[in-house]
């Protein structure tokens, strides 16, 4: 798999995500959420994402157990600054310099390894002066734990903000055919700076593979609060989801291969390095996404994929 450029960090040019191996997205398997990472390194999916929030920290330890033995093929990123510990379905956003350096060594000991290629301000708390936190990751840097610095669903001005303090290598937020909002909110920042952008959920949290039925999905599933998951919603989405499917049949290709496909190629237009880390907890999935940089969109698939992406019902959240 080719290689891109995130501030200096070299990684793959699809990524893995693996939040759904311990939290949101129902029930998964430890072993064979292990075989998935795993498999993913062995098609040269090198971008581990993971974050301290998944499963409180589950996720880390499992992702830790996964690349033991192979941690010179990763490039391993996590996220702080989520503390789902107070009670549930409530967040506190701890990003004092304190509660900084606690994560980080917390992550550490969890994922197993002494450092952190991409260590990620998982979301911001306005409270805390960003050249307090952005410092505090600067000394980890320092220290040899961090070595580079990422920042999780921000403006432009904040990225600016936190650059000026010390370099910042990419941002992440969820971009898809259906949610553009980096477009507009960070893009334009994120090129000025040299920043990349990770995109997170590129399939649409699953809908635009066109193998998700709200209706189906388990009681446990985060996606049954979504708005754009709700049956009236849903069905109305169901066109977008249909019309990735159209493309991807003319290519002998799936809609989830389109739907990265398309996430990827928009590198060029955006003008910044994008890397799509689609997740999954399955290692057919996993083979699947991982050959989406193969499938080749045209100026008409563009075209149309654009066109699909103004009909979506229902907000983000």
């Amino acid at each position: 798999m080719k290689r891109v450029e995130l501030g200096g960090l070299s990684v793959s040019a699809e990524g893995l995500g693996c939040m759904g191996m311990s939290s949101v997205y129902g029930a998964a398997d430890w072993d064979e959420s292990i075989a998935t990472i795993r498999r993913a390194l062995d098609l040269g999916v090198t971008l581990i994402d993971t974050a301290a929030a998944y499963g409180i920290g589950h996720n880390e330890v499992l992702v830790g157990r996964a690349i033991a033995g192979r941690r010179d093929e990763v490039q391993l990123a996590t996220k702080f600054g989520m503390d789902f510990t107070t009670a549930r379905g409530k967040v506190v956003i701890r990003n004092e310099p304190a509660a900084i350096k606690a994560a980080a060594d917390a992550s550490l000991l969890r994922l197993g390894t002494d450092y952190i290629d991409l260590f990620y301000l998982h979301r911001v708390n306005p409270q805390v002066p960003f050249e307090d936190s952005i410092g505090a990751l600067t000394e980890l840097v320092e220290e040899g734990k961090v070595r580079h610095i990422g920042l999780s669903e921000v403006t432009g001005e904040q990225l600016r903000a936190a650059h000026a303090v010390h370099p910042i290598a990419a941002v992440q937020s969820e971009y898809s055919l259906w949610t553009r909002d980096p477009e507009t909110v960070v893009a334009e920042a994120a090129r000025a700076l040299g920043v990349g952008l990770v995109a997170y959920s590129p399939l649409g949290r699953g809908f635009l593979t066109g193998t998700v039925d709200p209706a189906r999905l388990a009681p446990t599933d985060g996606r049954r609060r979504l708005a754009r998951f709700t049956d009236e919603a849903a069905t109305a989405n169901q066109a977008i989801a249909d019309g990735v499917r159209r493309i991807a049949e003319g290519k002998g290709a799936t809609s989830g291969q389109v739907a990265i496909a398309w996430v990827a190629s928009r590198s060029g237009t955006l003008g910044i390095p994008v890397v799509p880390i689609p997740g999954t907890k399955r290692v057919p999935w996993v083979e699947q996404n991982a050959a989406a940089l193969q499938v080749q969109l045209t100026a008409d698939d563009m075209a149309a994929l654009d066109e699909l992406a103004g009909q979506v019902v229902g907000a983000r959240y």
